[in-house]
C-alpha cells in the first residue's frame, strides 16, 4: 500500500487512510530520514484516533502514552537517542510491544532485533518536489 501526501492539508486524510488499512496489526515501525515527517504523521494518526492529549515526539522521554477516543492506550516511541540495546530491555519494551495496544515507533532501525516479527514497516520517503510517500510492508 502507498499513500501520497503533497501538502500538509492532506495529512488528516492520509492518516485516516492509513488507519483504515492497519488491519489487525498493532506495532508499526516508521522509517525515514530526519525531517521526513515521521512525528508529524504519527501526530496526525493519533489525532484521527481521537487523542485529545498534546502529541509530541518522545525524543527525550523515549515513550509517550496517549489515550484514543475509544479509551485505548497508544504508545509512541522515539529510539533516536538509544545508545545500547540494554536500554530497551531496561524499559521493558516487551510489556509495550506485546500488550495488544497500538505501538508507533520512530527510529526502529536502532532496535530492529527486538521488533516483533509481525511489526509493519512504514517507510516515509520525500520526493524532490517535497511530496511524502508512505509505504507499508513487513519489517
Amino acid at each position: 500500500m502507498e499513500i501520497r501526501i503533497s501538502s500538509l492539508e492532506q495529512i488528516g486524510d492520509a492518516a485516516r487512510e492509513f488507519i483504515a488499512n492497519m488491519g489487525e496489526s498493532r506495532v508499526f515501525a516508521f522509517y525515514g530520514k530526519m525531517g521526513a515527517g515521521k512525528t508529524t504523521f504519527i501526530k496526525a494518526i493519533c489525532e484521527a484516533l481521537g487523542v485529545d492529549d498534546v502529541i509530541t515526539s518522545p525524543t527525550f522521554a523515549i515513550i509517550n502514552e496517549y489515550t484514543s477516543g475509544e479509551g485505548e492506550s497508544i504508545y509512541h516511541f522515539d529510539f533516536y537517542r538509544i545508545k545500547k540495546l540494554e536500554e530497551v530491555y531496561d524499559m521493558g519494551y516487551e510489556d509495550y510491544f506485546y500488550s495488544g495496544c497500538l505501538c508507533l515507533i520512530e527510529w526502529p532501525e536502532l532496535i530492529e532485533e527486538v521488533l516483533p516479527e509481525d511489526a509493519v514497516k512504514v517507510k516515509i520517503d520525500v520526493t524532490p518536489e517535497g511530496e511524502r510517500v508512505i509505504s507499508l510492508g513487513k519489517a
